[in-house]
């Protein structure tokens, strides 16, 4: 239940203005159920103000843009929450309502402007709360970012949940299946088929925890249980019998082992690349499963089949790729397969060939890795033949960087005639420290860390 009582929308809509303040906020509005939500908007010619009483909220009809006739429809109304959206009500106009009302203040914004409010919502993709940090009062909250996207009910409808099944054995001696839900826990859009027995010691806590979460169906002596693998998009299993109906339904999956008699499966995983952790660890699946929500797979050079070697070969040695390399010059394929041996027995280094769907995507790499200072210089190319691959690769060395090996830092050096890449390095807020020659060096922070 929202602990706002009366909520007041100050938006307009106009042939000038445009639409789309209105259409977010009546997404907005309708998650507030349980308050009294009213409109306060001006009667502008090509306004949309019939869409506020066809979704059956309260419409006010203003004269201005006068902060003084707002705070009087404030007082009026006993608003508890004034969410505004409208660029005529600046920082000033804010701190007057709000020592004239006392109110609550939730303030859009998309061009990272001065306020004097309670909570910003920017829910613009790549939204930046860093950008705030001398524009909003020390108390103000900060909601930024995808997660707070504000899409209507008819692209919600659309959007196929992915389905995972999960079996960490009948009896779940090493009671995992919890904390491998509340792994999942994290994610929007994941429904879970969550296969047991009545053999689970641990089932009367398992049925507690899935009470009223919506997202898990628990399946208790199921058997049904190809039909739910056929629903799924991939599995999270153990790697024991229940791993040869997987791979024969040809479900993608991650394999956590949980007992001593599953280490020759779980050896022949590894050795095979597949996803495969030795035991359960929040982060490392926590970093799989990301994976797996997007169809993507990250192989080892050190994995590499002798196509996949070739492959690399073909990308190294492209010309548009070499000229942002330190060494320009194209190499031999021994010279390659020789570097690539290498990497077996050096410490300081990772080489991933990524894989999206069918496609292989890019390299990522990184050098010069320090477990005592806990920093590595990073390095991404993508296939030349595709496009638009940089956010992929970036979000998933970062995040193989900090969630898998917890590193603090992440360094790259860039050309600073490179600006496609600049851009690219910047959007995930990577920072510039300082030039040299013909480079610029860049960090990243862990925050968490």
């Amino acid at each position: 239940m929202s602990k706002y009582k009366n909520i007041l929308f100050r938006a307009d809509s106009s042939s000038k203005i445009g639409l789309g303040h209105i259409m977010r906020d009546l997404v907005l509005a309708s998650k507030y159920k349980n308050s009294n939500i009213t409109f306060a908007t001006q009667g502008l010619k090509g306004n949309i103000n019939s869409k506020i009483l066809d979704s059956k909220y309260n419409l006010e009809i203003l004269d201005s843009s006068n902060k003084k006739e707002l705070v009087k429809l404030i007082k009026k109304l006993n608003i508890d929450l004034l969410v505004i959206d409208n660029y005529k009500i600046n920082y000033k106009k804010e701190r007057y309502i709000k020592k004239k009302t006392a109110v609550t203040i939730l303030s859009f914004d998309d061009t990272y402007e001065k306020h004097h409010c309670d909570i910003v919502l920017n829910h613009n993709l790549g939204a930046d709360k860093k950008r705030y940090k001398s524009l909003v009062l020390k108390k103000c909250k900060l909601r930024c970012g995808s997660r707070y996207t504000l899409l209507r009910e008819e692209f919600i409808k659309e959007k196929k949940n992915k389905t995972v099944f999960l079996a960490m054995g009948g009896a779940d001696h090493s009671d995992i299946n919890i904390k491998i839900l509340k792994v999942l826990e994290q994610f929007n859009h994941i429904n879970i088929n969550l296969v047991t027995t009545t053999a689970n010691k641990n089932l009367e806590k398992l049925k507690a925890f899935c009470d009223g979460k919506s997202w898990i169906k628990l399946h208790i002596d199921s058997n049904k249980i190809a039909k739910l693998m056929k629903e799924s998009d991939f599995a999270i299993v153990t790697p024991s019998v229940i791993l040869n109906e997987v791979y024969f339904m040809k479900l993608p999956f991650i394999a956590v082992k949980t007992a001593n008699n599953q280490k020759d499966i779980y050896k022949y995983l590894l050795k095979n690349n597949y996803d495969v952790l030795k035991n359960f660890n929040k982060k490392n699946l926590l970093f799989l499963i990301r994976l797996k929500l997007n169809s993507i797979k990250i192989i080892n050079f050190t994995d590499l089949s002798k196509i996949e070697k070739k492959i690399v070969f073909h990308f190294r040695n492209n010309k548009n790729i070499r000229k942002w390399m330190y060494n320009k010059e194209p190499i031999n394929y021994d010279n390659h397969l020789s570097y690539i041996d290498s990497l077996k027995i050096q410490k300081n280094k990772i080489y991933f060939l990524v894989k999206q769907n069918n496609n292989y995507i890019g390299v990522i790499d990184l050098t010069n890795l320090n477990y005592t200072l806990y920093e590595a210089e990073l390095g991404i190319y993508t296939n030349p033949e595709l496009r638009g691959m940089g956010n992929i690769l970036m979000k998933t060395i970062i995040n193989y960087s900090f969630d898998v090996l917890t590193l603090k830092k992440l360094k790259a050096n860039v050309y600073v005639n490179n600006i496609s890449a600049i851009s690219l390095y910047e959007r995930f807020n990577f920072k510039r420290v300082k030039n040299y020659k013909n480079m610029i060096y860049m960090e990243l922070l862990n925050e968490n860390r």
